[in-house]
């Protein structure tokens, strides 16, 4: 794919032009507190860019899972206001996305100011499958840039989506990929075409059923396939092994079954962990002790106990495998990091990733939150994705729709 891209736009001149740029600010929140600003500081530089050079800029974003309707606890603003605090820029924050807020606030901008629309899911028209809908709501968003208007797609975390500010607009406007968006594409690419080897990944998450197909894509491109997280249960039980009270997906055992067959004939080897830590309940301060995978039943807790964690062992392997490598992507941590007792394993791999001379990429909101909670700089890492899901269906070799519609 080739794209027109920000500084083509730029250089087309912006001042006095409303810019409307999908930016990703979907970020945690605890209360109306941002617990993780990285989304925010990645969505600064291209704001940035278009400010200084006198651009109006508008920014659509989502939040959360609102039901199509406005909701408080998903309201943009406590994402606004971050922005707003580490912006050279000044940014508002509208009372909605399309409506007299929106139109009032939009006509009054000045050039190299930002306002910020309302949780583009609030309106039930920007996730709908009907294109009719959908585009009637891209005409809304469309129309506050006036007559010369341009769209920039900066949201690489939205565009695996077919929504109507990522998708729809992109075919009313002069579109270009910005900056965010380039360099995951450019980052992604070296993960799937000429790919430095030995290229190991690292699967962690709860559910191998959310990673079943990027699973099926990897078989036969990666040498090395580390598998941590609540996942493993479910390959655990695809070796005949007993997982205790363990997350098993067990209609996903015969699916693991015929993975793990072919990438023996395919030449891409899953190394599952040996050792496991293995708890009395799903609690930070939970009684537990490590065991061996094969013997998860045999700990002091018996039938009812819960693995958190991979060991201490499987963490050293992984570790090793990690720092012979070439190219190196983990997407899902290892255990339950947000307790103390169980993050030892994410910690391994995320302290391996910063000791080696490989490629690395960090892929996935809940790596990401990972790897900042427990101690570690974004600039450690070769790269630190914003989108899980996009990242994920790129690998999955799915075409995505917020880039398809960006091709030139």
């Amino acid at each position: 794919m080739t794209f027109h891209t920000l500084n083509e736009l730029i250089a087309d001149g912006v001042r006095g032009r409303y810019v409307l740029v999908r930016s990703d600010l979907n970020v945690p929140l605890d209360g109306s507190t941002v617990t993780d600003d990285g989304r925010i500081k990645a969505s600064l530089p291209v704001l940035a860019k278009l400010t200084d050079a006198g651009a109006r800029v508008l920014v659509t974003a989502h939040l959360g899972r609102p039901k199509g309707a406005p909701e408080d606890k998903y309201s943009l603003k406590p994402a606004a206001t971050r922005l707003a605090e580490l912006a050279g820029f000044k940014v508002t924050l509208a009372g909605d996305t399309v409506g007299e807020s929106a139109k009032e606030l939009s006509s009054a901008l000045q050039d190299g100011e930002v306002l910020v629309l309302e949780n583009v899911r609030f309106d039930a028209r920007e996730t709908s499958k009907d294109d009719a809908e959908r585009g009637a709501f891209a005409d809304e968003l469309v129309a506050l840039t006036g007559d010369n208007g341009a769209f920039v797609d900066d949201a690489f975390g939205a565009v695996h989506r077919k929504h109507a500010s990522v998708y729809d607009v992109a075919t009313r406007l002069p579109s270009y990929q910005g900056d965010l968006v380039r360099t995951e594409v450019e980052v992604l690419r070296k993960l799937t075409t000429d790919t430095q080897r030995p290229y190991v990944v690292v699967l962690g998450g709860s559910k191998v059923s959310d990673k079943l197909a990027v699973i099926d894509n990897l078989i036969g491109k990666a040498d090395t396939i580390l598998v941590g997280g609540g996942m493993l249960f479910t390959f655990l039980a695809a070796a005949g092994h007993k997982v205790a009270g363990s997350l098993l997906e067990e209609d996903q055992i015969p699916v693991v079954q015929e993975y793990l067959k072919r990438a023996a004939d395919a030449g891409t080897e899953f190394v599952v962990p040996t050792d496991v830590v293995v708890a009395s309940k799903f609690a930070a301060d939970a009684e537990h002790e490590t065991v061996a995978a094969d013997a998860i039943e045999s700990s002091s807790f018996g039938v009812q106990g819960i693995g958190l964690d991979i060991g201490p062992d499987s963490a050293a392997a992984f570790a090793e495998r990690i720092k012979g490598a070439k190219t190196v992507f983990w997407n899902g941590p290892m255990g339950v990091f947000e307790f103390a007792a169980f993050a030892g394993g994410t910690r391994a791999i995320a302290q391996a990733l910063t000791e080696t001379d490989a490629f690395t990429v960090v892929g996935g909101g809940d790596s990401a939150a990972a790897v900042r909670t427990l101690g570690f700089a974004d600039d450690q890492f070769g790269h630190i994705s914003t989108g899980g899901g996009a990242s994920l269906e790129y690998l999955e070799g799915k075409e995505l729709p917020g880039l398809s519609v960006l091709d030139r």
